[in-house]
């Protein structure tokens, strides 16, 4: 037997049983986001390298341990998309959309890292990305919080925590990176390796550190939100004050410094305790400094991604349905005749009646295999055409989920009684 093909490891695909919340997030949050403004950009999986290292950072995680990263034909330097600011920002930049102007975007897919699988964390997983962009003031930091929070209820999940905090400007951080190093080199002894690799090229990493041996010598640290120059700290308050005021829980989480190298002042994260380590289902903050890191003008902006396997995980716990709606109408066919009108009949169903789901049996049967599935299908309804029917211009019509006699329906007038007897089902259901 030849040998099968397993695939690559951290790469799961989605069955058809899993899809219905896949499509419920990603319904609910186009609908959203459509309601606040914000429009949907496509930007390709494939940038080339040199935009991660710029726009994340030389130094962190991402580049250095998760990025997949190829020389193509051509010699160039490519990568699959660890991330989806980095590569919106570019698309701003190479088609002239800035100038001054504003926007508010979002975008979905696949993103690529190279990590240990686990349970949340896969190495293709997939992001919903939302991107404000053009706005310097705290009020569009609380709308993206604010977003994200409406999102959660409409979605029905209970579990998640907002924690906040602020990076201050890029001259703020450097102070406080100076106060920071001295006094981790004071304790060098206690740093694990990775904390040491970190401490010469981005040693506010250190903080994010999830070694339980670090957690005391993480705790006694100078705090960043100490060290916060005046401007940032008055965009922050106004932030905390507006959230209280729209009635949004959240903790100041001082040592929440996020992975990214290009956030400044606000950045903010929703935490789970139901997915066990992988805990945050929700990450974002500023980046005012990206766009001119990336070669374009200084513009502000912000932004947030949701991990979709996270929050579909979250879905399921909460106990939304995850199998694909039913057919409403399942056409058992049989003869020849009716076999080859079945193909023509349901097309016409379909045009009289959108939005209804039929389904209509392929590959022959006798009428006992044929209402097994149309019983597995979940079908409210079944349809039956025979070549006796056909002859008679007729079609019987057959509740399946509630106890009710068989009735026949002439053919012109087949679609309203399908609407009768399908809403008789709900009415019983």
């Amino acid at each position: 037997m030849t040998e099968q093909i397993q695939p690559v490891r951290g790469m799961n695909d989605v069955l058809p049983a899993q899809i219905t919340a896949w499509q419920s997030i990603e319904r609910a949050a186009r609908e959203l986001l459509g309601e606040y403004g914000y429009q949907e950009i496509r930007v390709p999986v494939l940038e080339r390298t040199e935009l991660f290292k710029r726009a994340i950072g030389e130094y962190t995680d991402v580049v250095e341990k998760e990025m997949y990263t190829f020389t193509d034909q051509g010699g160039e330097s490519l990568t699959l998309r660890p991330e989806g600011t980095a590569g919106v920002m570019r698309a701003l930049i190479s088609n002239g959309m800035l100038r001054g102007q504003r926007h508010k975007l979002w975008c979905a897919g696949p993103m690529f890292r190279h990590e240990r699988p686990q349970k949340g964390r896969y190495r293709q997983f997939h992001q919903i990305s939302v991107e404000a962009v053009g706005f310097p003031g705290p009020d569009v930091d609380v709308e993206l919080i604010a977003l994200a929070a409406r999102l959660w209820r409409r979605l029905g999940i209970a579990r998640v925590r907002l924690e906040i905090n602020s990076l201050g400007t890029a001259e703020a951080r450097r102070a406080y990176r100076e106060r920071l190093v001295d006094y981790l080199r004071a304790h060098h002894e206690q740093l694990d390796a990775d904390s040491r690799r970190r401490l010469q090229g981005n040693p506010l990493r250190v903080l994010d550190s999830k070694n339980p041996e670090m957690r005391a010598l993480i705790d006694a640290a100078p705090v960043l939100t100490d060290h916060l120059d005046a401007e940032s700290r008055v965009h922050f308050q106004a932030v905390c004050a507006a959230l209280e005021a729209l009635g949004i829980p959240f903790r100041v989480n001082p040592r929440l410094v996020r992975g990214l190298d290009y956030y400044s002042r606000t950045v903010f994260e929703w935490i789970t305790d139901a997915l066990g380590a992988q805990d945050a289902v929700c990450s974002g903050g500023r980046y005012d400094g990206l766009i001119s890191q990336l070669g374009g003008e200084s513009t502000p902006g912000i932004g947030f991604a949701m991990g979709i396997e996270r929050l579909v995980a979250l879905l399921t716990q909460a106990g939304q349905p995850a199998a694909p709606p039913a057919a409403d109408v399942y056409i058992v066919v049989s003869g020849e005749r009716a076999s080859a009108f079945g193909l023509e009949l349901v097309e016409q169903l379909r045009d009289a009646l959108p939005g209804r789901r039929f389904e209509l049996n392929l590959g022959g049967g006798n009428f006992k295999a044929q209402f097994r599935r149309a019983d597995r299908s979940g079908a409210a309804l079944a349809l039956i055409l025979g070549d006796d029917e056909l002859a008679r211009g007729v079609a019987a019509l057959k509740p399946l989920r509630r106890d009710a006699g068989q009735s026949e329906s002439p053919l012109p007038d087949l679609a309203a009684a399908i609407e009768t007897a399908l809403a008789a089902t709900a009415v019983h259901t």
